[in-house]
């Protein structure tokens, strides 16, 4: 069994010290789906995902760019990182709005922690674009589906 990276020998929470690694190329992707009630995904659809508020999928897309950005402020023991790239593609189903996250760099740690932060932000952007159509909106399977770089690669089955 792996041991918590983020736990010190006295059990206290530390961030990792990535000081004696190299740089290496790190990427990472992650997805989040937003399953909405059939009558509130026709509605969208007929108005092409375009709302009083704006644009659904523009607003969420630029909400997932300035969430992952900010990964570090909200999730307490990343480190503060230099992206070379965020990439958040939406598409939708018959019953659900799908979120890709993609994010990349050159560095000492990786970038998972950022593509799920962008991909969360953006479904809950959805959310709060839609909620007044209904509140029986569910964010589910936000995960990592990829992760290349660092130690140990990963590629979701």
């Amino acid at each position: 069994m792996n041991k918590l990276s983020h736990i010190d020998t006295s059990g206290d929470a530390k961030m990792v010290d990535v000081g004696g690694k190299s740089d290496s190329a790190r990427f990472a992707k992650a997805r989040a789906l937003v399953f909405l009630p059939s009558h509130v995904m026709e509605e969208l659809k007929s108005l092409d995902f375009q709302t009083k508020k704006g644009s659904v999928f523009q607003s969420a897309i630029i909400a997932g760019i300035m969430g992952a950005k900010k990964t570090p402020e909200l999730i307490p023991l990343c480190h503060p990182l230099s992206l070379n790239q965020l990439n958040v593609e939406i598409n939708y189903q018959d019953e659900y709005i799908q979120i890709i996250c993609t994010a990349s760099l050159n560095g000492k740690t990786g970038v998972e922690m950022e593509a799920l932060t962008g991909a969360s932000v953006a479904a809950l952007t959805i959310y709060d674009m839609c909620k007044a159509m209904s509140h029986e909106i569910v964010i589910r399977e936000i995960e990592l589906l990829e992760k290349t770089g660092g130690k140990n690669d990963y590629f979701k089955k």
